[in-house]
């Protein structure tokens, strides 16, 4: 009688094992299919900030500082130098909402801080428009960065960043 219930245990340890695979499976799937909804990995084309890869989560409230990805307005500018299909845009976040930025001249100061000379056109020829000025509306905000050449709130071609064009924050990695 011993070896009968000896050979059935491999068979029920071997049921619960498969029942215990099958259910880290699914818990895995769940939580990557999950995971995926809220993260990215984005490559960035240009030379305006000095990382070339980022790891982007959405749906976390940007602050000063952070890289934010969003999706550029629709404008002739932008579909000639990035085309219909561009993607989207990393700045960093350089003005809160209810900061105020200004313009002095060729400069933009946010929070009496000079941050971007503003060109008066491209490096096409094409005429660039100084961007808004004024407090920094609810949900949105100044992006920019450092290149001379940066595309950015700087330009009314671009403007706020505001939160219905954010993609998600961005964490460099290379």
């Amino acid at each position: 009688m011993s070896a009968p219930a000896a050979s059935r245990r491999p068979s029920v340890l071997a049921r619960w094992g498969m029942i215990g695979l099958l259910a880290v499976g699914i818990a895995s799937h769940n939580s990557i299919a999950a995971w995926q909804e809220s993260h990215s990995f984005m490559i960035n084309a240009s030379e305006s900030l000095p990382n070339w890869a980022f790891f982007v989560r959405a749906g976390k409230e940007p602050v000063k500082g952070d890289y934010v990805f969003f999706v550029p307005p629709a404008g002739d500018l932008v579909n000639r130098h990035f085309g219909p299909d561009q993607g989207p845009f990393g700045k960093q976040v350089i003005g809160m909402p209810g900061a105020l930025v200004e313009h002095r001249g060729e400069w933009v100061f946010v929070d009496g801080v000079k941050v971007a000379r503003m060109k008066p056109r491209t490096r096409f020829g094409e005429a660039l428009h100084p961007g808004p000025t004024g407090v920094v509306p609810r949900d949105c905000y100044y992006v920019g960065t450092d290149h001379p050449d940066g595309f950015d709130s700087r330009y009314a071609e671009i403007g706020f960043a505001c939160r219905k064009a954010i993609l998600g924050t961005g964490t460099p990695i290379l």
